[in-house]
């Protein structure tokens, strides 16, 4: 097991047990698409050290997110600027009208009518305003969701693209709330700095991502006008693990789908999908191998067919086993201190209860010190104050980092209640294409993908990869093997899998030259 950062104290937690075992923090309502948005946010303020370590951090970085205020405001705060835009006015009238309705919405954050006066020299007239206002807004995350306007986001063009997310009030006070930002894209930076190649792909993506002269991000950067920071540096999130083989495989697909023959802001949808399947194995490792559990990862996945009830059934049990496994965790990992050395010795301590609740609080930084210590907890046994800390912290696991299983894996796509009751896993294919892209060079011979998607993703599909479970007599290897040939036709329909005849075919990765191959 990899070596572990001591944990800072956390404020504004009663008790650090999801903190201790995942990281401060992993997070269900920041999906894969904002994490990945806010790691570009750090990545975009180290770019003379990306991704690399920040010595005497104790693993951890600073940073300074931008908050762009005038952008998002124009984007998302900004609803009167289409209808304007259509009338019959003149364009000086459309401009005195528009700056008026601005001014009526500013936060006092920068964003007032008066700070955006230079969009008059930006645009030549005000439809051409307008439509750099649409053609933004329409590529944005969740363009049409009922969030808050401070918690919507354009697509990353550049680095003027790229901003947190904010809660503002009523008297224009701002604060980053992380629900949306949770940290889990700071968790991201962590992760891939402390791969063995993260310095090779900060590289990369500071040149690739961070292109202020691209024209999309020129055209950001016309409405934002100069980036908005805030006074002081952040440090990130606390991320346990010194090393782990998950961060390198990350660290590894990322540079593979960047070599890609596409462009990067496509790449990015793949990078998105991928890094959503691997911190969700993460999660999973992780909490299995805190339980005791040395069994890899694995996601029974059915290719959905009319006639594979029996896969699908095997499914929804193995997704029931894994959405159970971080909940033991968290009772494995607080009961473990009673295995701890210090705990055993405290027996021969003047005072064996005190010493014990000394060692509760540097694990888990509970019970309360006595001057907070309202209910007098302190003074109850430690095997007592045990089962209390396992009995709320069950409750607040379930409440968001629980169910990171269920809403991670439906986003990225490999879990679906498509023609069952229950969930199970069946990739779709935007993530199948993204697996095809990280996997496979230039192509792949077919049972050697499945092997592959196994070995990185604990992806079982057909017979081979099912082994196990057919020598548990849990499934027919008919079954798996009809799996299998349902997967190779969704591919082919994709195409992305070439047959050479009935025994031969290849898994074939789009944006790789071709070679040939003989069978």
């Amino acid at each position: 097991m990899s070596a572990i950062f001591k944990r800072p104290f956390i404020k504004g937690v009663d008790f650090c047990v999801d903190e201790n075992i995942w990281g401060h923090r992993l997070y269900d309502e920041q999906l894969p698409h904002l994490t990945v948005l806010e790691f570009l946010g750090v990545l975009g303020s180290n770019l003379d050290k990306p991704l690399r370590p920040h010595a005497g951090m104790d693993g951890a970085v600073k940073f300074k997110p931008q908050r762009q205020m005038r952008l998002r405001g124009l984007l998302f705060n900004n609803p009167y600027v289409d209808s304007i835009a259509e009338s019959a006015l003149s364009d000086e009238e459309k401009w005195r009208q528009w700056f008026d309705k601005f001014e009526q919405g500013k936060t006092g954050n920068g964003d007032s009518a008066a700070d955006v006066a230079y969009l008059r020299q930006s645009f030549i007239s005000f439809d051409d305003f307008a439509k750099a206002i649409e053609l933004l807004r329409s590529s944005a995350f969740e363009e049409r969701s009922n969030k808050r306007w401070s918690s919507k986001f354009v697509f990353p063009f550049g680095p003027d693209a790229l901003f947190e997310d904010l809660k503002i009030d009523a008297k224009g006070g701002m604060s980053n709330d992380r629900r949306f930002f949770a940290r889990s894209g700071e968790l991201l930076y962590l992760m891939l700095t402390r791969a063995k190649k993260g310095a090779e792909l900060g590289d990369i993506l500071a040149n690739r991502l961070f292109d202020r002269s691209a024209s999309m991000n020129r055209l950001t950067r016309a409405l934002q006008g100069e980036p908005q920071l805030p006074e002081e540096p952040r440090i990130s999130g606390y991320l346990p693990e010194v090393s782990n083989p998950r961060f390198d495989l990350i660290c590894e697909d990322w540079l593979a789908i960047l070599s890609r023959d596409m462009p990067v802001y496509d790449a990015l949808e793949h990078l998105i999908a991928i890094t959503g399947l691997h911190m969700l194995l993460y999660f999973l490792e992780r909490a299995k191998r805190v339980a005791g559990d040395d069994e890899p990862v694995e996601f029974v996945c059915e290719i959905v067919s009319k006639d594979g009830r029996k896969v699908r059934a095997l499914s929804s049990d193995n997704y029931q086993q894994n959405q159970g496994c971080p909940e033991k965790a968290i009772r494995a990992h607080i009961e473990s201190i009673r295995r701890e050395k210090a705990w055993i010795a405290a027996d021969s301590a003047e005072f064996p209860d005190a010493e014990r609740v000394k060692l509760l609080r540097e694990a888990f930084q509970w019970p309360p010190t006595d001057d907070k210590d309202e209910e007098g907890l302190a003074s109850r046994k430690p095997d007592d104050l045990i089962d209390m800390l396992v009995k709320d912290a069950l409750p607040r696991h379930s409440q968001h980092v629980g169910k990171i299983h269920a809403s991670w894996s439906r986003a990225i796509g490999l879990s679906s209640r498509r023609l069952s009751r229950r969930y199970r896993y069946a990739p779709n294919d935007r993530l199948l294409k993204s697996i095809v892209i990280a996997l496979v060079g230039e192509r792949m011979q077919f049972d050697e993908f499945l092997a592959a998607a196994k070995t990185r993703y604990g992806l079982v599909i057909g017979e081979v990869e099912g082994a196990r479970l057919m020598d548990t007599k849990s499934i027919d290897e008919s079954e798996l093997t009809e799996n299998r040939d349902n997967l190779e036709s969704r591919l082919v329909g994709l195409g992305l899998v070439r047959r050479l005849s009935d025994s031969c075919s290849f898994v074939e990765n789009p944006f790789a030259s071709e070679v040939e191959a003989e069978c």
